[in-house]
């Protein structure tokens, strides 16, 4: 007997230790799967896997055998992994537009270019250049409109170019064919993203090198043959979409954008300089999405049969929440049967030192307080924020009254910047967040559906560029003039002055708003305490409101 009661507490040591053993291969087997997504998420194969791009497409490809061999099955379009989506990429020049000068073709950007703003059309006339006639192209030196507004720092050469073109067509003017002769530069270029109203002529500028070769004789006329064909250009996002299917009524929705900026074209890199660089984006996204995939593996493993499961790699984050928008307004099943939605941002550098773990949306259902504060995981401290909105995917799903919780591990220093690369991911500590977030679903797999709360709305920015704001969640993938209003943030200048989601702002002040871009430099005319007119649309009514910074 003495013998058997001292070999039951070694069979238990060794149960437990054969069981820890388990645990720390599971562990390990983990964090070697996250290297080798990370890894290859992040390599210069995929050249910064930026939204629309063959890097892009290779990373979809990627993502959806991994769901594929985790044993979901695909949800995207007419039953496959991706889900398409366009993204609208300015206007371009297409390759049917000439311009001729005395029989001698121009060369486009290097000796012409036209506005944005620019009618197509084709024009053939033989105009005096220092003449404006009606029925001609009219030749306008902006000198003086350079010239005359030095001082001036609310001036706008190409506003005043436009509001000039508009009265030129009245007038009977068939084109403008605008040059300077100045020796002050002028900043005109073709803008791609400038979204304002198309004028009713074509409207061009001859560059410096051109007005050297055909305008010595101001006195003469030119034989002129103009054509315009602007367009817009696209190029297609995919979303990669897994599904477990438990034939249960509400589904949980686990997401990640694993998009990136690719050599920074779109101007959303921290690298303040002209050098072209592979951003890799090891921790933003190719973190969150390799978590987004061991967690797949895991709950598809398990025995949470209370809710089905939608894993969503979203693209098209960084251009402004393409991808996320597009499937919240065309999703792939019944949204309204969702149960809630997790969003993993940047979740690869847990600091080893603080161990802070930050989760937003924390206020978007009563439910997260009493199931979050119930787990323990000593390897991680966490830092609450209650907002559904911010700067990532789970902004989307909150428009859409769904609880969700934004999982995310901080800043660095190499965030935006080609430096952020795969050896600089704490692994482990990934592994403690996925540890985490595992547990979530885990706690509320038998919960009825959760109930959703609106929270206060937050900076949808991650670096501020003017000094005040208006308070409104942009839609980015609008493509028309002016900015539309996605959301409004409650007690800020916007909601004040009566502007509601779905207008359009086509004016802060005498500033218009045609583009982002234009916004934000409106934005920065403005100081705290100012007043100013806001002009915008609601539906087909032209309305103008005040706003105080």
């Amino acid at each position: 007997m003495p013998e058997k009661k001292l070999l039951l507490p070694v069979f238990l040591l060794l149960a437990v230790l054969a069981n820890a053993q388990k645990l720390k291969k599971a562990d390990k087997a983990v964090i070697q799967s996250l290297k080798s997504h990370i890894e290859y998420l992040a390599s210069d194969k995929l050249e910064g896997r930026r939204a629309g791009t063959d890097g892009e497409a290779l990373a979809a490809e990627y993502i959806s055998k991994q769901f594929h061999a985790a044993g979901l099955q695909p949800k995207g379009d007419a039953s496959s992994w991706l889900q398409a989506f366009d993204i609208y990429d300015g206007k371009e020049v297409k390759p049917s537009s000439f311009f001729f000068l005395n029989g001698y073709e121009l060369k486009l950007n290097k000796e012409y270019f036209p506005f944005a703003f620019s009618a197509n059309g084709s024009v053939e006339a033989v105009p005096a250049i220092a003449l404006p006639e009606s029925g001609m192209p009219w030749f306008i030196d902006v000198k003086d409109w350079i010239e005359d507004n030095q001082d001036n720092p609310h001036f706008d050469l190409q506003a005043k170019i436009q509001q000039y073109s508009a009265g030129a067509a009245t007038k009977g003017a068939t084109a403008v064919i605008l040059y300077n002769s100045s020796a002050t530069p002028d900043q005109l270029f073709f803008d791609a993203k400038d979204n304002s109203q198309v004028g009713k002529i074509p409207v061009i500028f001859l560059t410096k090198e051109a007005v050297g070769k055909y305008l010595k004789d101001l006195s003469a006329s030119l034989e002129t043959k103009i054509k315009v064909q602007l367009g817009e250009k696209k190029r297609k996002g995919h979303n990669v979409i897994g599904y477990i299917d438990n034939g249960v009524a509400n589904t949980i929705i686990v997401g990640a954008h694993f998009d990136h900026l690719g050599h920074g074209e779109d101007g959303n890199s921290m690298l303040r300089n002209d050098v072209t660089q592979i951003h890799n984006g090891a921790d933003d996204n190719a973190s969150g999405t390799a978590a987004l995939i061991e967690l797949a593996k895991m709950v598809k493993a398990s025995k949470l049969k209370a809710n089905n499961y939608l894993f969503i790699a979203f693209s098209g984050e960084e251009l402004g929440l393409f991808g996320s928008k597009y499937f919240t307004d065309h999703p792939t099943f019944d949204l309204s049967k969702t149960d809630y939605m997790i969003n993993m941002d940047m979740v690869g550098r847990l600091n080893d030192s603080s161990k802070v773990l930050t989760i937003g949306g924390f206020g978007t259902s009563p439910v997260w307080s009493r199931t979050l504060s119930g787990i323990q995981n000593k390897a991680i401290i966490v830092k609450y924020d209650s907002s559904g909105t911010g700067p990532s995917d789970h902004t989307s799903f909150y428009r859409k009254n769904i609880p969700v919780l934004f999982f995310f591990t901080g800043l660095h220093s190499d965030y935006h910047r080609p430096s952020d690369d795969a050896q600089k991911i704490n692994y482990n500590g990934e592994l403690q967040v996925i540890k985490y977030v595992y547990t979530v679903i885990e706690k509320t797999n038998k919960e009825n559906k959760l109930a959703f709360t609106p929270t206060r709305e937050s900076q949808t920015t991650s670096t501020a560029r003017f000094s005040v704001t208006l308070g409104i969640m942009p839609d980015y993938t609008f493509s028309g003039t002016g900015i539309r209003v996605d959301g409004v943030s409650d007690n800020r200048p916007a909601q004040k002055a009566g502007l509601k989601a779905g207008d359009i702002i086509v004016q802060l002040g005498d500033h218009p708003v045609n583009s982002m871009e234009s916004y934000m430099q409106a934005l920065g005319k403005f100081k705290k305490g100012e007043t100013t007119k806001v002009k915008f649309k609601r539906g087909n009514e032209a309305l103008e409101t005040t706003v105080q910074f």
